[in-house]
């Protein structure tokens, strides 16, 4: 009997009608006091050897129906690896409905947005690079549901950077760039990694929104909040975390801050920088382009020539991290942007854009990071 269910760690699903392989019919489920939805994680049980014809509906209504035209589910018999499912999207059908076509080779086969990174990974990921020389592990603050934000701190050089992931929870190929990042930082034998902990101290991330990841959510806290729109004023009540977090980065100082994302309809990865700030100087720009030009010759999976509009001078929303800090510190600050759909500069038919790729991309940023840090404030 075919069988639908979410009851766990990033789960998010509703069946609204399963009769067979060829009739499931699900939703998702919103944010917590939020209207946000758009992220699911599921398990599909007795369907082995069926054709399974998934369909999620009342999709036009989601966070950003935009991102469905071209996207392709992520699916995984162990867990382990996730490989793309032929998926479809008509805006006419059920206020929008996405349909997922697959034939599972085993009795359980799960689904999601993206690969999912749980909070049981994230604990896994904080001791193992905790456990290595030179890396020190601490608690900046609490979650409203209690769970801590974890920072480590790498290197001991004169600079400051700051690298923080996943304050939209769904986002999770930003964790999956952030153990990239601090697997290749920690690595005693790469001479890269080697020269940024001389030139600089890290202060790291890895998941600013705890709760929301494990509530499954797509973008909000516990308290239905969006917590990159509280960098001007976060308070303890809706957003203790970004208040531990800014708080940290007022006490350490920060000369680069890069805050790392997905972006749900654009096919490509790029920079979206701070060009509104009212205090925008010069430098800042010229460092700006200057990283995202060493960043494309680095790797081809990043490009300059899509991306968000640029800010207008003085329109810029300082509730955005990357705005606050620019404006703040004074800072070279970045907000990374990953596909959930795949890099169609570089697509991958199997995998599209994929954990994997996402940590490659948090090791080859690094190399950027390293050939920009003489030019730092």
């Amino acid at each position: 009997m075919i069988s639908i269910d979410s009851a766990f760690d990033s789960g998010n699903i509703q069946a609204e009608r399963v009769t067979g392989p060829h009739d499931i019919v699900l939703t998702t489920g919103k944010d917590a006091h939020s209207d946000f939805y758009q992220w699911f994680h599921f398990r599909l049980s007795g369907g082995r050897g069926q054709r399974c014809i998934i369909r999620i509906i009342d999709l036009n209504g989601s966070a950003y129906p935009d991102g469905w035209p071209g996207y392709r589910a992520c699916v995984s018999e162990d867990r382990q690896t996730w490989r793309r499912a032929p998926t479809s999207f008509d805006p006419k059908s059920a206020n929008g409905t996405l349909t997922i076509e697959v034939t599972p080779s085993v009795d359980q086969l799960w689904l999601a947005y993206f690969a999912p990174y749980s909070m049981e990974r994230h604990h896994d990921l904080i001791a193992r690079i905790a456990a290595r020389p030179d890396v020190r592990a601490d608690v900046l603050g609490h979650s409203i549901d209690g769970r801590a934000i974890d920072r480590l701190v790498v290197g001991d050089g004169p600079k400051t950077v700051w690298l923080y992931a996943r304050q939209h929870p769904g986002e999770s190929m930003a964790e999956w760039w952030m153990e990239g990042a601090l697997e290749r930082l920690t690595d005693p034998h790469d001479p890269v990694a080697r020269l940024l902990r001389q030139q600089a101290t890290f202060h790291i991330v890895p998941n600013m929104n705890p709760d929301g990841s494990f509530r499954g959510h797509l973008r909000t806290n516990a308290a239905g909040v969006n917590l990159n729109r509280e960098w001007n004023a976060p308070s303890a009540e809706k957003s203790p975390e970004v208040l531990c977090v800014l708080g940290a980065m007022d006490k350490a100082g920060c000369n680069l801050a890069m805050d790392v994302h997905g972006d749900e309809a654009i096919p490509q990865v790029f920079i979206a920088g701070f060009e509104g700030i009212p205090s925008i100087t010069p430098k800042q720009l010229a460092l700006l382009a200057d990283y995202k030009a060493r960043l494309a010759r680095i790797t081809p999976d990043f490009q300059t020539a899509k991306g968000y509009p640029v800010a207008r001078p003085g329109t810029a929303n300082l509730a955005m991290s990357t705005n606050q800090l620019a404006e703040r510190f004074g800072c070279l600050a970045m907000t990374l942007e990953m596909p959930f759909k795949d890099n169609d500069d570089l697509p991958c038919a199997e995998y599209g854009w994929s954990p994997q790729r996402s940590m490659q991309l948090g090791r080859d940023c690094l190399t950027a990071i390293m050939e920009v840090m003489p030019d730092l404030g």
